[in-house]
């Protein structure tokens, strides 16, 4: 399953009556769960950060359409689904990164919940934050510029 393939299940998942979905090819799991109602996204946020890596976690990597965003001022990494951003895997933890922050490719940059899901942002490639554009809680739209970053 390719990144493209994996956001469309997803978007159409998140848009249709179904509950559960577990698609397997001989490589990659994907197990989508809605939450059963009355669980708040930050609720959710803390539960998940406590767990280690599981199936219910879908990392993302950096949008294909990033590479375009590129400017004197750096590379943008956009989000690539309509979510909720954290900057750090709890409330009271450190954020994940900030400007200034060396990251290495598989770094988690952020966490983007969408229905119930907690999916990591992770780096493609070595880079360094210059500027994070959203803030903790914030509801980030697709496409929307996350970080502009240097590519090391």
């Amino acid at each position: 399953m390719n990144e493209k393939f994996i956001l469309t299940i997803i978007n159409k998942f998140c848009h249709s009556p179904i509950e559960e979905l577990d698609l397997n090819d001989e490589k990659t799991r994907l197990v989508l769960k809605k939450a059963a109602g009355g669980e708040t996204g930050a609720h959710t946020h803390e539960k998940m950060s406590r767990e280690t890596q599981s199936e219910k976690t879908v990392r993302l990597g950096i949008s294909a359409n990033a590479a375009e965003l590129q400017d004197e001022d750096g590379e943008k990494i956009t989000s690539p689904i309509v979510a909720t951003f954290y900057s750090s895997p709890g409330p009271d933890a450190p954020p994940y990164v900030k400007p200034g922050t060396k990251v290495k490719a598989g770094q988690t940059l952020c966490i983007l919940e969408a229905m119930k899901m907690m999916n990591h942002l992770e780096a493609e490639y070595n880079c360094e934050i210059i500027e994070a554009h959203a803030a903790n809680g914030d509801m980030v739209e697709f496409g929307q510029v996350l970080f502009t970053v240097k590519r090391l």
